[in-house]
């Protein structure tokens, strides 16, 4: 897992209240913008250097989306506070990458906070998405580069769909469904994991088993850390009185909604799946054990008849009659064998062989 389910946040013990420092994982490179701004008839799409030139599209008619690819440059996030007028507390949650998903409703605009959750080389990536929305723009704050809006780009650059009919408040739905439904890309991918996993449970467990069960695991935890807050979310949206959110738009924040009880149900069933399984593997390890064991007994429960008989006749008496019997020796072996066989032969009826 490419995030760490705890974020250190020493560093800000003692600051006061709306005081910028980014929590979360050191990044160097230069933080990005990526800006579209677009109606029913005309898109204009552009990369930035500054904020400054996204100002004038703002007082055109339309709706504008203002993606800011990295949130450690504390001086671009409070020049874009400045001039979109964003609470000090929020920008303060947009650096502090630990945040719990949540919704605050601060009336001139609505800020959203959730987690982004992908595949990427076959591993999962997850990472903090805060949404600004105001009457006609949208913000989106990432960490990185990268992300799972790339189909929505390409329906407002081709015109297909609503979201070049609606306004903000859609395009943040249309921003909130990309999230939640690759929650189902990666809810299929650890449906395989954990299919492989069971496979080799059944078949041969080893050590690497477990390991593989306590991954799957801390990955399920992840998700359901960034689930289970994201359907109060859904439904402080949707129930919410907000002049920002039409109502035209509810029926598709229900839909989201009900992807994410989806979501949550299928990751409780694989939690469930993944603590029988780990009960599977110690009760097939201490099986095997116990199999061990009671060869291990059965072996030593032969050989003790047959080493008192050995101890008896490997004493140093000189008057023993056997001892000067010519057949002694074989009789002895002959002994022995026949008690051993009995013994095999009791324990084959016992059912304990």
């Amino acid at each position: 897992m490419k995030s760490r389910l705890i974020k250190r946040t020493s560093r800000k013990a003692g600051l006061a209240p709306g005081t910028l420092v980014h929590i979360g994982d050191v990044r160097t490179e230069k933080v990005t913008l990526q800006f579209s701004h677009f109606d029913d008839d005309h898109h204009e799409e552009m990369n930035p250097d500054s904020v400054d030139a996204c100002l004038p599209f703002l007082k055109k008619k339309g709706v504008s989306w203002l993606n800011i690819n990295g949130v450690h440059d504390i001086e671009l996030i409070e020049s874009i506070g400045q001039h979109f007028d964003i609470h000090p507390l929020v920008l303060e949650d947009i650096v502090h990458t630990g945040q719990r998903p949540k919704f605050e409703d601060y009336h001139a605009f609505l800020f959203v906070v959730l987690k982004m959750i992908y595949l990427q080389n076959n591993e999962i990536v997850s990472e903090q998405v805060s949404l600004v929305i105001n009457k006609h723009a949208v913000l989106s704050f990432q960490e990185v580069a990268g992300d799972v809006f790339d189909p929505i780009r390409e329906r407002i650059r081709n015109k297909k769909g609503r979201v070049r009919n609606m306004e903000s408040d859609y395009l943040a739905y249309a921003l909130m469904d990309a999230i939640v439904d690759h929650y189902f890309v990666v809810l299929e991918y650890l449906g395989d994991e954990i299919e492989a996993v069971e496979k080799e449970l059944l078949e041969n467990p080893t050590p690497s088993t477990m390991q593989k069960i306590h991954a799957l695991k801390r990955e399920l935890i992840l998700l359901r850390r960034s689930v289970w807050p994201l359907r109060e979310v859904i439904s402080l949206l949707e129930r919410g009185e907000s002049e920002l959110i039409q109502s035209k738009t509810l029926p598709f924040l229900r839909d989201v909604y009900d992807h994410t009880i989806q979501v949550i149900e299928t990751v409780e069933t694989y939690r469930d799946m993944l603590a029988g399984m780990l009960d599977t593997y110690l009760s097939t390890v201490s099986n095997k054990m116990n199999e061990v064991m009671k060869v291990l007994t059965i072996i030593s429960t032969i050989f003790i008849p047959l080493t008192f008989i050995a101890g008896i006749y490997g004493m140093n008496f000189e008057f023993m009659p056997e001892l000067k019997s010519p057949l002694g020796y074989p009789l002895v072996w002959v002994v022995m064998l026949l008690v051993a066989a009995g013994m095999v032969v009791f324990f084959k009826r016992k059912h304990w062989l």
